[in-house]
């Protein structure tokens, strides 16, 4: 079976070239996140939880564990 390519993308707000930031990656139906600093730990999700995740960070939930 041949090697899949995947494109991982990060946050134009990542401070620094690697390391210190999540990125994201688009798969076949779902979604893949990893670490920056520690590409080789991947949670694959699908579009509709992530969607959820963001609205949340997006109005404040999460504020508190930063």
């Amino acid at each position: 079976m041949g090697r899949v390519d995947i494109r991982w993308q990060k946050s134009s707000f990542s401070e620094q070239p690697e390391g210190n930031c999540l990125e994201l990656a688009a798969g076949d139906a779902v979604v893949l996140m990893r670490e920056g600093d520690a590409p080789e730990g991947v949670i694959v999700t699908t579009p509709e939880p992530l969607r959820a995740l963001l609205a949340g960070v997006k109005a404040g939930e999460f504020d508190a564990l930063l």
